[in-house]
């Protein structure tokens, strides 16, 4: 299965902090969740050292052949099967920063290594339209949880 770029970003775009972050989505109208706050202060959180672009492919668990759904651990392993490459950590907020005319109601996930929070599983970003705003959150993305066939991931393409 061919995918094609659903959009490109850029990473290393000056934000080095989880407090450049945080207030770079503050000050542009962005909502942020408590631990998608806390995930940009851990160290697991990489930003990366210069600018550069990554080319993303946004797919629906069903289109990877889950049909009746499937655990983090198989969506990431196929993915991989499939040429895809998880996303760096700095995808989510840099995704939520770029991505301004989302439609409400969408949810996309990120394909990324978990990130661990102080009270709770591992975690991956959410970039999010709902009626409250525009949101970056997290989901649990633990290797045993479960995703329904409609959930949507992001994940890269590799660059040539």
């Amino acid at each position: 299965m061919k995918y094609g770029d659903w959009r490109t970003i850029n990473l290393g775009t000056g934000f080095k902090t989880a407090d450049d972050f945080r207030c770079a989505l503050r000050e542009r109208g962005f909502r942020i969740g408590d631990l998608a706050s806390e995930i940009l202060g851990k160290p697991a959180f990489t930003v990366a050292i210069e600018e550069t672009k990554v080319d993303l492919v946004k797919v629906t668990v069903a289109e990877l052949g889950f049909k009746q759904g499937a655990r983090y651990t198989q969506i990431c392993e196929r993915t991989k099967e499939l040429g895809l490459e998880l996303c760096p950590t700095e995808v989510g907020p840099q995704l939520r920063l770029q991505y301004n005319d989302q439609p409400n109601g969408e949810w996309i996930l990120i394909g990324m290594d978990p990130i661990v929070v102080s009270d709770g599983p591992p975690c991956v970003f959410l970039v999010v339209h709902v009626d409250s705003g525009l949101w970056l959150h997290t989901y649990s993305g633990g290797p045993t949880d479960f995703w329904g066939a409609d959930g949507q991931w992001v994940f890269c393409l590799p660059r040539k």
